[in-house]
């Protein structure tokens, strides 16, 4: 499923001849770094409600990197810097990254494996 994301992230480049586009794969690299920094390369303190200022920090910055995966084709869509295909595309691809990452979380949080 990663895969098929970063092949839709090249092919709204390719098709339309317009690299802008992969902005947003530079927030793909962003959005696991806090967890890997300010938590220990796990997702469990996602989802809780404890932890100090270093976890709510990592919160917010994964938080803020997933929207910007979201915001960064739509501004440059807005600003005519790209196609609405190409926006379209990105925007599937987003998808298919979160439900990747979604299923990874849910696969380590299963002890049965």
């Amino acid at each position: 499923m990663f895969s098929a994301s970063i092949l839709l992230q090249i092919l709204a480049c390719a098709i339309y001849n317009n690299w802008w586009p992969m902005l947003s794969a530079l927030m793909y690299v962003l959005v696991p770094m806090p967890c890997l920094f300010f938590g220990g390369g796990s997702t469990q303190f996602l989802m809780s409600r404890d932890g100090g200022g270093w976890m709510d920090a990592a919160k917010f910055l994964t938080g803020a990197s997933a929207m910007g995966s979201i915001a960064i084709p739509i501004i440059l869509k807005h600003a005519h810097m790209i196609e609405t295909g190409a926006m379209l595309i990105e925007l599937v691809s987003f998808f298919i990254f979160i439900c990747t990452v979604m299923c990874f979380h849910q696969a380590s949080l299963d002890d049965d494996w």
